[in-house]
């Protein structure tokens, strides 16, 4: 059976297409009920319903099929039920193509001086108003529903990186829990519904969790509980220990991973999805991407700097600007800065995630993971501080 999308048929939402592999590497095609999406992807992430500093035609025109908002932001400011009276989310924030909703649970690790977790669900202390809301996984579903989510994730409890082994147990029997009651729930039409493994670094509880999600059974399943304070190699750990445990027919989205290096690594052990806020977020505080690494922009040293902030590279910022006058909106606090740093951060995730899956295609994302590697630096913190206090350049 085929659905119509802008009069063109597409598989029914949900149907995922293996096109290629290479070892563990999976190039796919998830369809969902706005489109579909090119796998593997990177997820710019939206919390309130916009990507910061960019709008939805330039996130389209850089080759992005899905976008990351947040459920309970959406909830707490401005209420799913406005966003539904006024068409639900893809037409109140202008975006056609497919919306991933994070479910909130990620609130209950950031936020975790503002909420109570209780067996039932979360406590939450509005960080907005004080308000006191009562966040369950049959008010998660509904919020998503009302929003009319692409993608939408169960309520999961995700503990620190370091906990113990007890406090570990609790939030998978907790996310189990939850996931039963979520996926008893009604959805948007179309709707998918990931599970979320959780399990902290202990394989024994992320390979329970997964196996028990199954059972209950979800469109996709997500690894939770990574890069939630704990040291990086410890990241790549935990998603490699989950990844066997989960269905090969399903996608596989890792949660809040966004590092170059690290997506290819994910990459190479079977992930699918990604999201980060750090291409957004590091070009507000003067960070750009490239494919040697990633410098800060606001240093001194590129005062003078006619160069673009990357050769070759196709980017609104590089085709007509220069890192010094980059640099100068940056200085001044220009929000035109701001922004043209961002859409260079994220075309350069765009284009990593387009040669990934050429590289998969072809047979060689072997060879091409080595390449990005042998040249992509991470400056040190102290190279960051240094460059940054460099005096200005008197010409």
């Amino acid at each position: 059976m085929l659905v119509v999308l802008h009069g063109q048929p597409m598989a029914n939402p949900g149907t995922f297409e293996l096109l290629a592999t290479d070892g563990g590497a999976r190039r796919a095609r998830l369809h969902t009920a706005h489109g579909p999406v090119e796998t593997p992807a990177f997820m710019p992430v939206g919390t309130a319903g916009a990507v910061k500093g960019v709008a939805p035609e330039e996130l389209r025109a850089l080759g992005f099929d899905v976008l990351l908002a947040n459920t309970y932001h959406l909830y707490a400011r401005p209420g799913a039920e406005r966003i539904e009276a006024l068409g639900g989310l893809h037409r109140w924030i202008g975006w056609a193509r497919a919306i991933l909703t994070d479910s909130g649970g990620y609130q209950v690790y950031s936020l975790s001086h503002l909420r109570r977790i209780r067996d039932d669900g979360i406590e939450f202390r509005s960080p907005y108003d004080g308000a006191r809301h009562h966040l369950t996984p049959e008010l998660v579903m509904e919020i998503q529903r009302r929003l009319g989510s692409d993608i939408a994730m169960v309520l999961d409890e995700c503990p620190p990186g370091d906990c113990d082994e007890a406090t570990a147990c609790r939030a998978v029997e907790r996310t189990l829990n939850w996931a039963v009651r979520c996926a008893r729930q009604p959805r948007a039409e179309g709707a998918l519904l990931f599970g979320i493994v959780q399990g902290a670094g202990r394989p024994e509880l992320r390979a329970r969790c997964a196996r028990a999600l199954q059972d209950i059974g979800f469109d996709g399943y997500a690894i939770g509980g990574v890069s939630v304070g704990e040291p990086e190699e410890r990241i790549l750990a935990a998603v490699e220990m989950t990844m066997p445990h989960l269905p090969a027919e399903r996608p596989r989205y890792v949660m809040g991973v966004g590092g170059v290096l690290q997506m290819l690594d994910m990459i190479a052990a079977g992930a699918d999805l990604f999201d980060c806020v750090m291409p957004t977020r590091l070009a507000r505080h003067g960070t750009a991407f490239t494919w040697r690494g990633r410098f800060p922009l606001k240093a001194a040293v590129y005062a003078s700097d006619p160069r673009p902030i990357e050769e070759g590279c196709g980017c609104p910022a590089c085709r007509s600007f220069s890192r010094s006058y980059l640099r100068h909106l940056l200085q001044i606090g220009e929000m035109l800065g701001l922004r043209l740093l961002t859409l260079h951060n994220l075309h350069v995730y765009a284009t990593l995630m387009r040669r990934a899956r050429a590289a998969i295609e072809a047979g060689r994302f072997t060879a091409f993971r080595a390449e990005v590697a042998a040249t992509y630096r991470e400056p040190s913190e102290e190279h960051v501080r240094a460059a940054s206090a460099q005096p200005e350049n008197p010409t």
